[in-house]
């Protein structure tokens, strides 16, 4: 069954200066703020991965907030792409993984 049109799944990508600076729990802060479930993750290659799910108002302000990050972090882009089949259960909250 396929999920209702006002809800979807996003999975991004971003980089700059988002490794070292609190980066991870801001991003899981602001999406349980958001009401999304997911995770959040270190790339062994510098950069920020993070699955969110949850209604297109919210992944999109959500979006908005992984271009800023936390004071100290410099984001130099964000990649975002369709989530769906992204091979992992989403959790029933937002988690730092």
């Amino acid at each position: 069954m396929s999920a209702p049109a006002a809800s979807a799944i996003r999975l991004y990508r971003v980089s700059g200066r988002v490794q070292g600076v609190y980066y991870r729990a801001s991003a899981q802060a602001r999406a349980r703020e958001l009401g999304l479930r997911g995770w959040v993750r270190n790339l062994a290659d510098g950069r920020v991965e993070a699955l969110a799910a949850g209604p297109a108002a919210a992944l999109a302000e959500f979006e908005a907030w992984l271009a800023e990050g936390p004071p100290r972090a410099q984001v130099s882009g964000v990649e975002v792409a369709p989530g769906e089949g992204a091979g992992t259960a989403l959790p029933a909250a937002f988690e730092v993984r």
